[in-house]
């Protein structure tokens, strides 16, 4: 069981092997990558998994359990399928157009006495996408492959939605990751009062199951790392054009999704863990639509317009040692230097740069060691923050949270340079 446990562990969240940290947030440079990069979390194994190994505890292959949502509302939940014929994908031009997978979480009527909303309780991935973590390494444990697969994610399928009309935001997920690597915090806004809607970018995750049986791989992997990690700019426009589409099959007049009647169209945000973080800023620079966005912990890749993001706020959101002012990645002091409207600048002491998505939650699964943030605590201070800013700016509710050290988040450290 150590190997399984090891290998899983590496398959799925090994390591952040990032672009390059920009020198400025108009080109990327050239091409060394080194542990600390940020830019992009990719999911290879470890050289050095064979030690990982040797410490990590026998323990059956249980269910992954995503933790529970915080907030007074069930949890609905509902996939898409949504091709974008207009646009040829830049990772495989003879595709069929630009193929996503959209998971929506959002507000469900419960049936009372705070039991969840009845029905078929939603999966964390599919079956076919953790296999493929997994194969990275050559493990094909069908209970390691079934323990991620079919985790509790605290969310029913299509159940019904609670009345009302809510906030939407947009989640990105980091290079080479899933959009399910999200879950834990899109759950908890779901639980809070927002339709989150969770992006797969074609080809740009280690697997994305799509209908026909078909499975799209990161063949965007491939190409960044023969081109030297330099085509940042690349994806960020990608994810930009792809929140667009998205935005469009979800709140244009004849939605995609059944209970489009839960958005308000008003409110809209985006967030994005590393280079989704990144694809947050150049999203908004091209539609007005999104109001308030935010960054967790990747590097910026575009220039913003000369008006920054007009009155529009931002959230950059990264730890410690590496998106401090002033620290080995420039990109951040450039593009806070740039934004116009009410903006915050936060960092997380002890956390990692896999520390905003669900890979603690995974680490901790499999019995190995990660960052110096325990998992309760990093899951908690990026669900705090993020619900707190959008909570703020999207639905006009003040939030003491943001104006400075919170003695119940001893973690987090703003700055205003």
């Amino acid at each position: 069981m150590n190997k399984m446990i090891r290998a899983a562990a590496t398959a799925l969240l090994a390591c952040a092997v990032a672009l390059p940290a920009a020198t400025t947030a108009t080109a990327a440079p050239a091409a060394t990558t080194t542990p600390a990069d940020r830019t992009v979390a990719v999911l290879p194994a470890a050289p050095d998994a064979g030690r990982a190994a040797t410490s990590a505890p026998d323990r059956p292959a249980e269910r992954l359990k995503v933790p529970a949502p915080t907030g007074p509302y069930g949890v609905g939940s509902s996939v898409l399928h949504l091709v974008d014929r207009s646009r040829t994908d830049p990772w495989v031009p003879e595709a069929d157009g630009r193929e996503l997978m959209v998971t929506l979480h959002y507000p469900a009527a419960r049936p009372g006495n705070g039991r969840p909303a009845p029905g078929r309780p939603a999966t964390y991935a599919t079956t076919e996408e953790a296999r493929l973590l997994l194969k990275a390494v050559s493990v094909d444990d069908p209970a390691l492959i079934r323990g991620v697969a079919r985790a509790r994610t605290h969310s029913t399928v299509d159940a019904r939605p609670a009345p009302g009309r809510h906030p939407l935001v947009v989640l990105s997920p980091g290079f080479g990751m899933a959009r399910y690597t999200l879950t834990s915090l899109a759950v908890d806004l779901a639980s809070r009062g927002y339709v989150v809607a969770s992006l797969d970018h074609a080809y740009e995750s280690s697997g994305t199951s799509v209908p026909g049986g078909r499975t799209l791989t990161c063949v965007a992997c491939t190409v960044m790392e023969d081109s030297g990690w330099t085509k940042g700019a690349l994806v960020t426009g990608t994810r930009a054009a792809d929140t667009r589409f998205v935005l469009d099959r979800l709140t244009g007049p004849r939605s995609a999704w059944r209970y489009a009647s839960s958005i308000d169209r008003s409110r809209i945000g985006m967030a994005g863990h590393s280079v989704g973080g990144a694809s947050a800023v150049s999203a908004m620079a091209s539609d007005r639509r999104i109001d308030a966005g935010v960054n967790m912990d990747g590097t910026f890749w575009d220039t913003l317009p000369a008006d920054g993001l007009g009155d529009r706020p931002f959230l950059l959101l990264g730890t410690d040692d590496y998106h401090r002012p002033g620290g080995e990645d420039a990109s951040w002091d450039t593009t806070w230097a740039g934004l116009s409207g009410e903006k915050h600048w936060l960092t997380v002491a002890g956390a990692d740069h896999l520390g905003f998505s669900d890979a603690p939650v995974l680490f901790d699964h499999f019995g190995l060691p990660h960052g110096d943030l325990p998992t309760e605590r990093a899951v908690s201070v990026t669900r705090a923050y993020v619900a707190a800013f959008f909570d703020e700016h999207l639905r006009d509710q003040d939030q003491p949270l943001l104006d400075g050290p919170d003695p119940a988040h001893p973690e987090v450290r703003f700055h205003r340079p």
